[in-house]
């Protein structure tokens, strides 16, 4: 089991400690008031850690309360480590990223590209270019997620059974050739969209390495970064430290805290290995893993004297990739993610911050980020060599301002 390392002077590393206890006493009025079963968050500067607390419970029915080494549902924060798998093998040469998807996953080869109908005849257009890798990295494929809720080809993946969740007994493979057999929202590269690309992507993984995803994972991040608690399931005893899912509770619903109702989710963790090995959304972990993940980040590619990947692959990577230098406002949809839009930019794998004015946040342009569906989040800070963790288990992410609100307490915390 990781644990988080001592905390360190705040004052000697830029920070007022009297002004981080801001973050919990804001954060604390989430739990207070039934908003929140509970949370933790870390922050770090310069790879010490400066501010770790925790709050509140991570089961509100047997009030067990959430401890250092609570286990989350990381879900989309699933989608950098992914990313980092990928371009480990992209460093190898064992790729390009103008390469077709068709030549790792031949099913995506005969895809087709939605024009109009509706679900019942769908008229379809052939691709005028192939999917490419950098389009999965980016999210600018044309895949989509049946939970959208705001196009055709969503409600074509919801009849499919690809909502919050898989059909049953569908592994890896299979679900990426039921993708590609699915009309893509638009030309590849056309749009960013927030899709399955990150789950693609990760099948890509296994076809290149010749490994299940959950072993290349292991073997080539997770152990030599020493997280422990990171896995596709939680078995064992690691279950009496994961925390219980919740939603927010249905308007005029009465009684204390958030709902807590049975979810089926995407590779939704078990006490054994799933079928699905979902990179897109599948991982469960700690906020001391994690840590480690964006120390790694943060000194580019390198922690505690195991490199992950080259420094310039880590430059590369949280640069912004939308085409002409436009932002997730202007060219990408306004659906479910898990970052704002205005000012914020793609990488492979993160949003990347362009302009703090225009998306209305105190922050550093280029720090980069993602987060997850039960609201947890992180971020990277190159420039002020800040990491920011924060974990609870509340669906959907859109259900509160948790980002922006943590931004706002954490800068004001930095004074030197």
């Amino acid at each position: 089991m990781s644990t988080l390392p001592p905390t360190a002077d705040a004052a000697e590393l830029g920070f007022d400690a009297t002004r981080l206890g801001r973050i919990d006493t804001h954060f604390a009025q989430y739990v207070d008031d039934g908003r929140l079963p509970g949370f933790q968050v870390v922050v770090s500067r310069r790879g010490a850690v400066v501010h770790a607390s925790t709050y509140g419970n991570r089961n509100i029915e047997e009030h067990l309360p959430w401890e250092s080494d609570t286990i989350a549902r990381l879900y989309s924060m699933t989608k950098p480590i992914t990313s980092v798998a990928a371009m480990m093998l992209y460093e190898q040469g064992r790729f390009q990223l103008k390469d077709p998807v068709a030549k790792f996953i031949p099913s995506f080869a005969d895809a087709r590209v939605y024009r109009s109908g509706s679900t019942v005849n769908p008229a379809t257009e052939p691709l005028t270019e192939p999917m490419r890798m950098w389009h999965l990295l980016t999210h600018t494929s044309g895949l989509t997620y049946g939970f959208h809720n705001s196009h055709v080809t969503d409600a074509l993946y919801r009849e499919a059974g690809f909502e919050w969740g898989i059909p049953a007994g569908m592994d890896l493979a299979a679900c990426c050739d039921a993708w590609a057999a699915l009309p893509l929202a638009f030309q590849p590269g056309a749009e960013w969209n927030y899709s399955v690309s990150t789950d693609v992507l990760g099948r890509v993984v296994e076809v290149i390495s010749g490994q299940p995803l959950d072993e290349f994972f292991r073997e080539h991040i997770l152990d030599p970064l020493d997280m422990t608690d990171t896995e596709f399931w939680v078995g064992g005893d690691k279950r009496e430290r994961f925390a219980q899912l919740y939603y927010p509770k249905p308007t005029g619903a009465s009684g204390d805290g958030p709902s807590k109702q049975a979810a089926v989710m995407p590779a939704a963790p078990l006490e054994q290995r799933p079928t699905m090995l979902g990179g897109g959304g599948g991982l469960c972990g700690t906020a001391s893993d994690y840590l480690r993940f964006c120390h790694m980040l943060l000194r580019e590619g390198e922690l505690d004297g195991r490199r992950i990947l080259g420094s310039r692959t880590v430059r590369y990577m949280t640069r912004n990739h939308l085409p002409n230098g436009l932002d997730l406002e202007d060219f990408g949809r306004p659906l479910f993610a898990e970052t704002e839009f205005t000012g914020v930019g793609f990488g492979l794998g993160f949003s990347v911050a362009l302009d703090n004015a225009a998306n209305k946040v105190i922050g550093s342009t280029g720090s980069y980020a993602w987060g997850g569906a039960a609201s947890t989040a992180f971020w990277i800070d190159p420039a002020e060599e800040i990491v920011v963790i924060f974990l609870t288990q509340l669906l959907p992410s859109s259900t509160y301002p948790i980002r922006p609100q943590l931004q706002q307490v954490v800068y004001q915390a930095l004074v030197d």
